[in-house]
């Protein structure tokens, strides 16, 4: 039953510094704080998280759990690298924000690459959370993906169309759904009790939504069962047609979380806003938060 649960250095210097994965570290493996609970977000793109769960997000956070959020797509769009890093750094803003961290200045942030099965993720740290961007390229609405990178995408991956699916930035390489399922499950680990919280695949209960958000969902009810993982699926775009159900402080704690992002990418290029291209979808999308909870026996 579907339920309601409430200065800068210069840009070539700045794109390799991202590109590499932020401050240089060496490689290291995964690891988590054992004595924290451990609740991790698995989604397709940077802004989908606030918009369609970011109070239940925010509060995980605040309740000092540790937060890991799996960014699977570059949400590219087909556009180049300055698009998609700014998009990162829009979602680190908002992680911020949620953290409730007052500054805006990156450099308390700890990035490195890490390595799960031999396959290279930026990581990022902040306070407790973690986030790993596996830069897959974007698939498009429909899943058919984008000329610039081959029109790979995750949709043509899972349905074997594809032999296999490159980073944007040639970090890593998956040679089939298996191992891109079999690395997040690396990166998740098998801690007792894990809640994963992700895009809703069901296309009679989430209709109309992008592929890759559906694409999120079926990798984490792919790996459910093996890693007794409880799960909560969130209606995406489909949200807009539903009753809003979030209080005054629910909407505002959305709201902070999404503007975080769109500044982000509106002091990039003023072109960027998401939210002025659909203003009432997207407010729409603050006043509801929708999900469905799969518990592991």
């Amino acid at each position: 039953m579907l339920q309601s649960i409430t200065t800068w250095p210069g840009l070539g210097v700045l794109l390799g510094m991202l590109i590499s994965g932020g401050r240089a570290r060496a490689s290291e493996r995964v690891s988590y704080i054992s004595n924290l609970p451990l609740v991790v977000v698995v989604v397709a793109h940077q802004d989908d998280w606030q918009l369609f769960m970011g109070d239940i997000i925010a509060k995980e956070i605040r309740t000092r759990k540790q937060v890991v959020f799996i960014y699977l797509t570059a949400g590219d769009d087909g556009r180049d690298s300055l698009y998609w890093i700014t998009r990162e750094r829009g979602a680190l803003q908002s992680t911020r924000v949620a953290a409730g961290l007052t500054t805006t200045d990156s450099t308390g942030d700890q990035c490195s690459t890490a390595k799960a099965l031999e396959h290279a993720i930026r990581k990022c740290t902040i306070a407790n959370t973690i986030s790993y961007f596996f830069r897959l390229p974007d698939g498009r609405r429909n899943g058919g993906g984008f000329a610039g990178h081959s029109y790979q995408s995750l949709r043509k991956l899972r349905s074997k169309h594809t032999a296999s699916i490159s980073a944007v930035d040639g970090s890593a390489t998956y040679v089939s759904w298996a191992d891109l399922t079999s690395t997040v499950g690396e990166l998740i680990g098998e801690s007792p009790g894990v809640t994963i919280h992700t895009s809703d695949p069901s296309i009679a209960v989430n209709p109309h939504d992008h592929f890759d958000h559906r694409m999120a969902g079926l990798l984490v009810g792919d790996s459910r069962l093996k890693h007794r993982w409880n799960v909560a699926y969130y209606t995406g775009y489909a949200l807009a047609s539903r009753a809003a159900n979030r209080s005054n402080d629910q909407m505002r704690e959305k709201t902070g979380l999404f503007m975080a992002y769109d500044r982000t990418m509106t002091q990039a290029n003023s072109k960027w806003s998401a939210y002025r291209e659909h203003p009432a979808f997207y407010s729409e999308c603050m006043e509801r938060t929708y999900a469905r909870r799969v518990i592991s026996n």
